[in-house]
């Protein structure tokens, strides 16, 4: 059966390198970033916008699941809310595969040190360090396999989520 592997967590604890180093690793794979989704100039956060992220990320994630041709579904994004999951889970009624749900997360600490940098980097903007520090409690009650990715290489995490996704180990 198809398995969609869902990587969610706060900004900076790994999802987009640690879910491009699992797509490389696993043979038929395909995967999707939603941020890719929300890739607008200028960024505008409203009603109409949401939905149509939506809809894009249900719409490209239905034709990856009915596509022969992947047996892994990749998808990452800043899932901060149980009802997000419901959601883009609800938009893919009746159709047959598999959910893992992982949840990356790291101490505050290493936290601070990856966003600062991203900052320094011009990848991030100064308000995203408080912003993630907000939203990190949000992640540790999630329905959700934990990994800390604190003191682990990127490798290590996609080879965690792949001993995961081939022993069946779904909590």
């Amino acid at each position: 059966m198809k398995k969609l592997i869902i990587i969610n967590g706060t900004m900076g604890v790994g999802k987009t390198a640690t879910s491009k180093a699992l797509y490389k690793k696993l043979e038929n794979s395909v995967w999707l970033d939603g941020d890719w989704c929300w890739m607008m100039n200028p960024f505008i956060a409203n009603e109409e916008n949401k939905s149509m992220v939506m809809d894009n990320i249900t719409h490209l994630l239905k034709n990856f699941l009915t596509n022969s041709s992947y047996e892994y579904v990749i998808f990452n994004w800043v899932i901060h809310l149980e009802e997000i999951f419901e959601m883009i889970l609800s938009k893919l009624d009746g159709l047959e595969f598999e959910v893992i749900k992982i949840t990356l997360i790291c101490n505050e600490t290493s936290f601070i040190k990856r966003v600062s940098k991203d900052i320094k980097n011009n990848l991030r903007e100064k308000e995203a360090l408080d912003a993630g520090l907000n939203r990190i409690p949000l992640y540790e009650n999630m329905n959700t396999i934990k990994i800390d990715t604190s003191d682990i290489s990127i490798s290590e995490t996609a080879d965690k989520i792949i001993e995961i996704i081939k022993n069946d180990t779904i909590e």
